[in-house]
C-alpha cells in the first residue's frame, strides 16, 4: 500500500540532490566556472541554448497541460468534439515561424563561435625582428602521460603546461601512439589530438593558477585510449607574463641544478648511466628533446602530482618508481627491478632516487 509514496519521496530525494549538487564544482576543474575567454563563449552558448529548451519545455508543458484540463472527459461530456484547425494558414504559419526563429537564435552565435575558436592564423604571426608574437605550444600525447614542447624558446616539459596569462596560447596537438583528446575544462573545449595529423586551436587564460586552492589547473586526456586512459591526467600553471618569462630562462639553463645532500647524490647517480640508466629514457634539463620514451623530469620537484595523479611525495615516489604498473597499467615505465638485473631495489635506493627527483626544481 505504501509502494506509491515511498517511490514519490525518493524521486523527491533525487530531485533534491540534483538541485544541490548542480551548484557544486571546482573551479580548477569545472567547465560551469570558466576561467579564460574560450571557456566563457562556450559558457554562454551552454547558457542560451539551456534558455531555448527551456522555453520550448515549458510551451509544450503549458500546451498539454491546458489541453488535459480544458478537454477532460468529466468537463465536456462524451459527444463533444473540439474545433478543428486542419489547414488554418495561421496556426501553419506560427508552428512553422517558431522552430525556424529558435533554431537561427542557436545557429548565428554558435556558427560564429565556431569559426572565430579555430581561428588560428595569428599562431604564425612574427614581429618586425622575426620572432612570434604569440606563444605556441606543441603538445604529444603519449601512452598515458603529456609533453610540451615550446619550439620558440627551445624547451619542453611533461605532464605540467605552464603558460602565461592576459593573451592567447596557441596549440599544435599530435599524438605519439593512439588517440586522445586535450581538454582543460576551465579554460576551454577538448580537441582530439591524433597520430596522423596536427590539430590546431587556441585558448585564453584570464587568472593565475596561484589563486586556486591546489596552484593549478586540471587537464584531462578525454579519449578512451586504453586502460589508464582515466589517470592520464596533466597540470596547468598559468603566470602573469613577468613570471612566466622568469620560467622560461629558468628552464632553458643548459644544466640542472646541482642537487643537495649525499642522499640525492646517490640518487643522481643511480638514475645516470652508471647506474639504473634512467636518463635513457628521462631527460633532466629543460633544453632541447627527451632523449627517450619517457617525460622529461626537469621541473619535477615543483610539480604537484606523481604520475599525474597520485601524492606528490617521496613516499608515493618510491613505490611509483618500484612498481609503476600497480598504479598505472599499460604504461611503458619498467618496474624498477628490469633495470636492476632482477633484483629489486632497496629502500636505501628508492629513497635516493626519489630525494634526487624531488630536488628537480626550477622554481623558486
Amino acid at each position: 500500500m505504501m509502494k506509491g509514496p515511498k517511490n514519490w519521496r525518493l524521486f523527491a530525494l533525487m530531485t533534491a540532490l540534483l538541485v544541490f549538487l548542480s551548484g557544486c564544482g571546482r573551479e580548477e576543474i569545472s567547465t560551469l566556472i570558466p576561467a579564460g575567454k574560450v571557456a566563457q563563449d562556450q559558457f554562454n552558448l551552454l547558457i542560451l541554448s539551456s534558455i531555448v529548451m527551456l522555453f520550448v519545455i515549458i510551451v509544450v508543458t503549458i500546451i498539454y497541460v491546458l489541453a488535459i484540463v480544458k478537454f477532460r472527459r468529466s468537463k465536456v461530456g462524451e459527444d463533444m468534439i473540439p474545433e478543428q484547425v486542419e489547414g488554418s494558414a495561421r496556426l501553419e504559419f506560427i508552428w512553422t515561424a517558431i522552430p525556424i526563429v529558435l533554431l537561427l537564435i542557436l545557429a548565428v552565435p554558435t556558427v560564429y563561435s565556431t569559426f572565430d575558436l579555430a581561428d588560428v592564423t595569428a599562431m604564425d604571426a612574427q614581429t618586425e625582428e622575426g620572432d612570434a608574437e604569440n606563444l605556441t605550444v606543441n603538445v604529444t600525447g603519449k601512452l598515458y602521460w603529456w609533453e610540451f614542447e615550446y619550439p620558440e624558446q627551445g624547451i619542453i616539459t611533461a605532464q605540467e603546461l605552464v603558460v602565461p596569462t592576459g593573451e592567447r596560447v596557441y596549440f599544435n596537438l599530435i599524438a605519439a601512439d593512439v588517440k586522445h583528446s586535450f581538454w582543460i575544462p576551465s579554460v576551454g573545449g577538448k580537441l582530439d589530438v591524433n597520430p596522423e595529423n596536427v590539430n590546431t586551436f587556441y585558448l585564453e587564460f584570464d587568472r593565475e593558477s596561484a589563486e586556486l586552492d591546489n596552484g593549478v589547473f586540471y587537464g584531462k586526456c578525454a579519449e578512451l585510449c586504453g586502460p589508464s586512459h582515466a589517470l592520464m591526467d596533466f597540470k596547468v600553471k598559468s603566470l602573469n607574463r613577468e613570471d612566466f618569462d622568469t620560467w622560461v630562462a629558468a628552464m632553458q639553463e643548459e644544466e640542472p641544478a646541482a642537487v643537495e645532500g649525499d642522499l640525492a647524490q646517490q640518487g643522481e647517480e643511480l638514475f645516470g648511466t652508471d647506474g639504473l640508466s634512467c636518463i635513457a629514457c628521462h631527460a633532466t634539463g629543460g633544453v632541447g628533446a627527451t632523449p627517450g620514451q619517457g617525460p622529461n623530469l626537469a621541473t619535477f620537484g615543483d610539480r604537484n602530482t606523481v604520475a599525474g595523479f597520485m601524492d606528490h611525495d617521496e613516499e608515493t615516489l618510491k613505490k611509483w618508481i618500484a612498481d609503476p604498473q600497480q598504479y598505472k597499467p599499460g604504461n611503458l615505465m619498467p618496474d624498477a627491478a628490469s633495470l636492476n638485473n632482477g633484483e629489486e631495489l632497496t629502500d636505501q635506493e628508492l629513497s635516493a632516487l626519489a630525494a634526487y627527483l624531488m630536488g628537480l626544481k626550477k622554481e623558486e
